[in-house]
């Protein structure tokens, strides 16, 4: 129940981004479907309840727990920032770069503990927003050689989806780490 809770805050977050994103030229999806909301395929937001669910089960599943987890007080406000980031950076300065020095300072001492089979470990925070970030951008890369969306630089052929993407990424799985961990421990704390 939690879960689907989850998945339909992010389909609905995602696509208000995506529906932006393709308005600004960003990317587009040239296929046609019966199934678009302003140029946008309403399955693209299953990729951000993907990436949700993703977190979600992992948490369950790996017995993730978060260690000097900073307060709200810090991670708030850098979660709205990036978020608003990803929309005001087509009319100000692009301050991911900024938005990225303020996360390591905010998480440095912060890291994930989980378990898979029988052992335990444990990970800085910023590598694993980096490492799932990493892969997200590989899926993308398959996802457009296979035409599901498009940039800009892919109209005539296809291209490797330009590194930089990684960063957005990143941050992306920062903002959904955010607010699933947020979730859980005010889930927590009613108990």
């Amino acid at each position: 129940k939690d879960e689907l809770k989850v998945i339909t805050t992010f389909h609905l977050i995602g696509l208000l981004l995506e529906i932006y994103k393709v308005h600004f030229g960003s990317w587009s999806y040239p296929e046609e479907a019966y199934s678009k909301v302003f140029g946008v395929p309403l399955y693209s937001g299953f990729m951000y309840a993907s990436v949700a669910s993703y977190i979600c089960q992992a948490w369950r599943r790996l017995h993730l727990q978060m260690h000097h987890w900073p307060s709200a007080v810090f991670a708030i406000p850098l979660g709205a920032m990036i978020y608003f980031n990803f929309f005001t950076h087509h009319f100000l300065y692009d301050f991911r770069w900024v938005l990225t020095v303020l996360l390591f300072i905010v998480f440095f001492r912060t890291f994930v503990e989980f378990s898979l089979r029988g052992f335990t470990y444990k990970m800085p925070l910023v590598l694993s927003f980096f490492l799932i970030g990493f892969f997200i951008w590989i899926a993308e890369n398959i996802a457009t050689f296979f035409g599901a969306w498009q940039y800009p630089n892919q109209r005539e052929a296809w291209n490797l989806v330009h590194l930089s993407k990684i960063s957005s990424w990143f941050l992306l799985v920062v903002i959904s780490i955010m607010i699933v961990t947020q979730l859980k421990y005010l889930k927590e704390s009613k108990r």
